[in-house]
């Protein structure tokens, strides 16, 4: 008698678990991204309209066929694309311009990173809808979303519907961190009052734009299904990573972006032209152990340092051997990139004052980071805890003001 109870409460626990245990398991066998749910036809009264879509090679369906190629083969009437910084391709170097080019041998591809960043209101004549589907990275700097704010602001202009085909924010499970922007210092690094590190899919970007101010813009954010916001991109089942942009050549060193790339406004190399940009930075003026011995005096929690040196083809020091460190994620559950950005800036400005030359680069130091006070923080040698509480304080004050802008659990 006791077997049989013990039996059947057995089955009993079981038959309640398990389809716990299948709605976990196909919700993460579901993940798709905007474009796949599009091609599912969960926007059939798109097909047929005249379309152009903002891409590169790095947007593709979870089946591996480019975004524009599914565009074209159901039912889109697409007209053209238009390419960002680093071109369709994204062979172009960060800063460098980028010239119209065409796909399939028929097919235009305008720039947005040329003479103009801005699509063209004649082209927009010519087309009923806009889609826009990029890979961003996570953080405010990033040119994807300057993009996109242009994009939505001439699609206004032109009375015709912004669709965006969402993917994820591969860096999403770390908090929103880093300075505001302040509106006196917006520019095509620092797109719109966000923080430095946001937090949002680039749907949920667009929808606060438009709320803030493009009202009277037609949106669509085709979402994905089976996203969570509490894994990392690689982490969800069907993700496939291919580089955004020339230098973020790797899963790794999207984590380590934030925490390196403010060092493009000093005279420190941030690895470009090597093997490892954002993943090693240093200087011939550096001294590798120097620079580690303070920076493994914050103990900083996810990574870890190693000396280096290293050689640039390209960039800053092309030619000329470098000293400096290598980054290492340890834990990126624990991994703060805006504490080790803070900790990397203090550390160089106490050793280095002169020969890192924030000063010289104040401007776009100061657009990176959207603000004078983290530069002037930074100068002054503040305690790193003053200097994350300042910068915290504005993200809290961004979220109360912003509780609707997520999209996805």
């Amino acid at each position: 008698m006791h077997r049989s109870v013990t039996r059947s409460g057995i089955w009993l626990v079981l038959s309640l678990l398990f389809p716990l245990f299948c709605a976990a398991n196909l919700c993460a066998a579901e993940f798709r991204y905007g474009i796949d749910e599009l091609d599912a036809g969960a926007y059939k009264e798109l097909a047929g309209k005249r379309a152009g879509v903002i891409t590169n090679a790095a947007a593709l369906s979870s089946t591996g066929e480019p975004s524009y190629l599914v565009l074209l083969n159901r039912g889109i009437d697409l007209k053209f694309l238009m390419a960002p910084e680093h071109g369709f391709s994204l062979e172009g170097q960060a800063g460098e311009k980028v010239d119209n080019s065409s796909v399939a041998g028929t097919l235009k591809v305008y720039s947005l990173y040329g003479s103009s960043k801005k699509p063209d209101p004649a082209l927009l004549k010519t087309i009923d809808l806009l889609f826009f589907d990029l890979q961003d990275a996570g953080i405010r700097c990033y040119t994807y979303i300057s993009t996109m704010k242009l994009a939505m602001e001439a699609c206004r202009d032109a009375g015709i519907t912004f669709v965006v085909l969402d993917r994820p924010n591969p860096i999403a499970p770390i908090p929103a961190d880093g300075f505001m922007l302040e509106p006196s210092l917006q520019s095509f690094v620092g797109a719109d009052e966000l923080p430095f590190v946001h937090g949002m899919t680039v749907g949920e970007i667009a929808l606060w734009m438009q709320k803030r101010h493009y009202p009277g813009l037609s949106l669509k954010v085709v979402k994905m299904q089976g996203y969570s916001r509490s894994r990392f991109a690689d982490e969800l089942p069907g993700f496939r990573f291919r580089s955004p942009s020339p230098n973020l050549r790797d899963f790794e060193t999207l984590l380590l972006y934030p925490a390196t790339v403010m060092l493009e406004a000093t005279a420190v190399s941030e690895g470009r032209g090597t093997d490892n940009p954002f993943r090693i930075f240093g200087a011939p003026f550096v001294d590798g152990d120097a620079l580690k011995r303070e920076l493994d005096g914050y103990h900083l929690p996810g990574v870890e340092f190693s000396t280096a040196t290293f050689r640039p083809t390209g960039s800053k020091f092309s030619g000329t051997e470098c000293h400096g460190v290598r980054l290492a994620v340890t834990d990126r559950r624990l991994f703060d990139p805006f504490r080790s950005a803070t900790a990397i800036l203090l550390s160089l400005q106490k050793l280095y004052p002169r020969e890192l030359a924030i000063e010289g680069n104040k401007s776009f130091f100061d657009q990176l980071a959207g603000t004078s006070r983290y530069r002037i923080m930074i100068q002054k040698q503040r305690p790193i805890g003053e200097i994350l509480d300042a910068a915290r304080g504005q993200v809290r004050a961004f979220e109360a003001a912003s509780s609707d802008r997520f999209l996805y659990p």
